[in-house]
């Protein structure tokens, strides 16, 4: 089949990779030229494993290819996919102006009955926007030209983004037209062979799928951070808690490890998108606006428990950060935990060392420049130079690279042998045999070190 694709951001890139890895003659549309020569040389905007081999081979093959001019993609195409991004704006509504500026150019360039994808995450209601532009523009052409408008959000997880699009759990088309079910159909046959994982429903029911999973999502994270706080009130080991409600094959064990704090694209996007979509529609949602307003909360923990050991003034005071991206596998720090941290510490006048096996780039644009022509905030090109003379370290992100650290050698440059752990990643027990003061999220673990 032969697709096209706007955006070449995390979604559009993933997703133009894997079709043409399956078969399918894809080419991605981007209006950026730069990144445009870049992914012709194989240079990608974004770290994700797996993906930089996939776009090489199958551009060298013929099967992806990248252009800035959307209608000469048009010539030849069976699907366009909608993939550019929706930020929120300032009143946490989901902004449409790219994604409904793309539909209005598709209308503008098809010369045949075409199926227009949403691929990107849209609020509940945008397929009849995009249908209407679409059609507006067709008229405005004088054309009769036939189409039909899909809901398939995304349920890609960063870091495991093109495995999921390879090996899905469920391929969700929302869409009333037996003509446009059928070609979707034929399009996702490849990626679920061994059972039928392809699940119709109407437009705005797949619309609102998408907020629904990442909401539900966010929720027991937020539930389990609030446990965790309780716990540390009651001198609860929150741990041995999650692992007996985890247990429980009704809840599980996913989405519930108590942290720092979620962050990244999708979870606080969508969340405060479905917020504000719904008190739009007059429903005032108690337990979302409780899901966002822990989460808020949660990435202010470290830095109140380090102000708790140190005190409000941190001038003079250094802190390692292990992590910066909003999870592992990823290089994306949009809502990371360790923004609001490192603000915070550099505010209250300390200094922070900072490393992240991918994330490093990324982080020079999300802070102040004073941080770095002050000092105030230095990037070290391994963990254990990031500690030399540090009173703290702050684990924020749970790396591989971080599992199983030297304590012995990081007790020989640190000044002082303090470890927060922000993702309870450590077994406090063993942190506290290598000499190392232990602050974790809602442990108490006292004398019964089996269940840490």
């Amino acid at each position: 089949m032969n697709i096209t694709i706007v955006g070449t951001g995390y979604v559009g890139l993933v997703s133009g990779a894997c079709f043409s890895e399956m078969g399918s003659t894809v080419t991605c549309v981007d209006v950026d030229e730069q990144k445009i020569e870049n992914l012709k040389k194989g240079i990608l905007p974004i770290y994700e494993p797996g993906l930089e081999n996939l776009v090489i081979e199958n551009h060298k093959e013929g099967l992806l290819r990248f252009t800035t001019s959307l209608e000469s993609a048009a010539q030849e195409c069976d699907v366009f996919f909608i993939a550019v991004g929706t930020p929120p704006d300032e009143d946490g509504s989901a902004d449409l102006q790219y994604v409904l500026q793309v539909a209005r150019n598709i209308g503008r360039v098809i010369n045949s009955y075409t199926v227009i994808v949403d691929k990107s995450t849209v609020p509940v209601g945008t397929a009849d926007k995009v249908k209407k532009v679409v059609q507006e523009s067709l008229d405005k052409r004088g054309s009769d030209l036939e189409f039909d408008v899909v809901s398939n959000p995304e349920f890609l997880k960063e870091g495991a983004a093109v495995n999921d699009f390879l090996s899905p759990d469920r391929i969700i088309v929302g869409c009333d037209s037996p003509r446009a079910i059928k070609l979707m159909k034929r399009l996702y046959a490849p990626f679920s062979r061994n059972r039928d994982k392809l699940i119709t429903m109407k437009v705005r029911d797949a619309e609102m799928t998408k907020y629904a999973v990442n909401s539900m999502l966010a929720t027991k994270i937020s539930f389990m951070n609030e446990m965790a706080t309780i716990c540390e009130r009651l001198g609860v080991d929150v741990e041995n808690v999650r692992k007996g409600i985890g247990s429980d094959q009704r809840i599980g064990y996913s989405f519930i490890y108590p942290g720092c704090g979620y962050g990244g694209s999708c979870f606080p996007k969508d969340v405060n998108a479905l917020i504000r979509t719904s008190r739009d529609m007059g429903v005032e949602p108690h337990v979302l606006a409780s899901v966002a307003r822990r989460n808020s909360l949660q990435k202010e923990v470290l830095g109140n428990k380090i102000k708790e050991r140190f005190g409000n003034d941190l001038c003079g005071k250094i802190f390692c950060i292990w992590g910066l991206s909003f999870k592992p596998g990823t290089d994306d720090m949009r809502e990371a935990p360790a923004i609001v941290l490192i603000n915070e510490l550099v505010a209250a006048g300390a200094t922070v060392h900072a490393y992240d096996p991918v994330a490093m780039t990324q982080a020079v644009g999300e802070f102040s420049p004073s941080f770095f022509q002050e000092n105030r905030l230095r990037l070290f090109k391994t963990p254990y130079d990031a500690l030399v003379d540090t009173d703290a370290l702050v684990l924020v992100t749970e790396w591989k690279t971080f599992r199983q650290p030297a304590f012995q050698a990081m007790a020989k440059v640190m000044r002082q042998q303090i470890l927060f752990d922000g993702r309870n990643l450590y077994d406090p027990g063993e942190v506290q045999e290598h000499g190392f003061e232990y602050h974790g999220i809602g442990r108490n673990f006292g004398g019964n070190l089996s269940g840490a």
